[in-house]
């Protein structure tokens, strides 16, 4: 049997894209997402935690399937794809899944948190991007925006107690994945920068078992494969 898991926004508003395409007879939403994307990994957080079964389909970026790209629009992952509408934006996925199931509140998030997440989603991304990928940007100098990435990570780290807000909401988790991923550029410079709210948050949700769940490794899809759901 083969399987599946997770990449994805750009905008903070909700949106959902009418199809143009079929996913068959089947009323499961089908997820197309690839493991490491830090987009795709927030789709997959909201999904978790809303109980919304989809049916998940492994996306390998070299070798896009083709049914992936007639769903999305973009052909970037993550993909939603319900019997009416194709949702391809990660931020939207997850507002989706919650406006369906919100068990622990997520979406009861104070109006400073979808500044928190375009922060993230814009200037952190842009610099984090030529941090981690320099050699994409030979023009551009790495450590400018290593320094430009770090001024707002000590911003989130004075706006942190255990959580951004006063418990954990759409915004912690829209915005971990990216931390993490410019935490393990270089994870001995992250760990002795002057940051210990951050560093605890970051760690607390790495060693979680919300984490590992939606970090489970899963083959890459074929249309011959037996579904996968998730969450599982």
């Amino acid at each position: 049997m083969r399987g599946q898991v997770p990449i994805g926004p750009r905008r903070i508003e909700h949106r959902e894209r009418l199809t143009r395409v079929s996913i068959s007879a089947t009323t499961t939403p089908i997820l197309y997402s690839f493991r490491r994307c830090p987009y795709a990994m927030r789709a997959r957080l909201a999904l978790d935690t809303s109980g919304v079964q989809t049916e998940l389909r492994e996306v390998v970026l070299r070798d896009k399937p083709q049914a992936f790209l007639d769903a999305s629009p973009s052909a970037t992952v993550p993909c939603l794809v319900t019997p009416t509408q194709t949702i391809d934006e990660s931020l939207d996925i997850m507002i989706w899944a919650l406006q369906r199931n919100d068990p622990e509140g997520w979406l009861d998030m104070p109006a400073q948190g979808h500044d928190w997440i375009a922060r993230i989603d814009g200037p952190f991304k842009t610099a984090l991007d030529r941090t981690k990928y320099a050699t994409r940007y030979p023009d551009e100098d790495p450590s400018t925006h290593r320094a430009i990435a770090s001024a707002i990570l000590n911003d989130l780290n004075t706006q942190i107690n255990s959580h951004i807000f006063d418990q954990p909401t759409l915004a912690d988790f829209a915005i971990l994945p990216f931390v993490r991923q410019f935490a393990f550029i270089d994870k001995t410079w992250f760990d002795a920068q002057p940051w210990p709210k951050l560093q605890v948050w970051l760690e607390s949700f790495l060693t979680s078992e919300r984490f590992a769940r939606v970090m489970v490794k899963y083959m890459q899809w074929k249309p011959e494969d037996v579904p996968v759901n998730f969450p599982t």
